[in-house]
């Protein structure tokens, strides 16, 4: 029983392990290197899917978003007004608050975002980390999100997300971005 009980703990810690993913630095070489001012300047249109913790199309989407930059008390802030359309009919709206902290930090804020993303770039990638806000049902759940984008080119960026609730995978959100 010593064992089992062992062997579920090993399981447990290396499972949790697993939660904590890798750096962003790992991507410090790759090109073209990702400026988000410079990619999120203008209109970018993206489109994408959530798929459940099983892999099922839940939803898809075509997002608009309006993107510019400024300065303000020295420091580079954005602001990305995003307006999704949904497979299901339905329309919704993000806007997007970033500031660019030194070459490789950034941090945001959004209504439906709770408290601060945080968001750290290197190379071709930025890693981007929040809690939305997300209305199921008639309920609204705080769910984390872990954004990968890679930018494969000057029109072209890959989001992948993560979506989970304490810890738990509730699934996916592809998205490609093509800037116009």
């Amino acid at each position: 029983m010593k064992n089992l009980w062992l062997a579920c703990f090993a399981c447990g810690i290396i499972g949790l392990g697993g939660c904590a993913g890798f750096s962003v630095d790992r991507y410090r070489s790759e090109k073209p290197v990702l400026d988000l001012a410079q990619y999120f300047n203008g209109t970018i249109d993206g489109w994408g899917m959530f798929q459940d913790r099983s892999g099922k199309v839940i939803k898809r989407f075509h997002v608009v978003i309006d993107a510019k930059w400024e300065k303000r008390d020295g420091l580079d802030v954005g602001t990305l007004d995003e307006r999704f359309n949904w497979s299901d009919g339905t329309n919704s709206r993000r806007v997007w608050t970033i500031t660019r902290l030194d070459e490789t930090r950034y941090v945001g804020r959004a209504d439906d975002v709770v408290g601060e993303a945080r968001g750290e770039a290197a190379g071709n990638a930025l890693r981007w980390r929040y809690v939305l806000a997300l209305p199921v049902d008639d309920k609204v759940w705080n769910v984390d999100f872990d954004d990968w984008m890679f930018l494969i080119d000057d029109k072209i960026m890959l989001n992948r997300s993560a979506m989970s609730k304490f810890g738990f995978n509730l699934g996916e959100v592809t998205l490609s971005f093509t800037r116009r």
